[in-house]
């Protein structure tokens, strides 16, 4: 069964999943639960935590399943 990455975003990031990459270290959901929930769908929030808060958690990701990109902001 094939299993395809997922995306979220805010305003500020998008962050991308691969289950097939996760190696269920769980550290995110240990370090910052308000964000990776394990127990709710969809299971990463990103209104849960600040912006540098998110970014950071997902640098410690061993696996690298946990990617993000910063969203370019628009200029009027």
């Amino acid at each position: 069964m094939e299993t395809n990455e997922n995306v979220f975003s805010n305003a500020e990031i998008t962050v991308t999943y691969k289950p097939r990459c996760c190696v269920n270290a769980q550290l995110c959901a240990r370090q910052l639960s308000s964000v990776f929930r394990s127990s709710v769908i969809p299971w990463i929030d990103l209104e849960g935590a600040q912006t540098d808060d998110i970014i950071n958690q997902i640098k410690k990701c061993p696996s690298g399943a946990l990617q993000y990109h910063q969203n370019q902001k628009e200029v009027a």
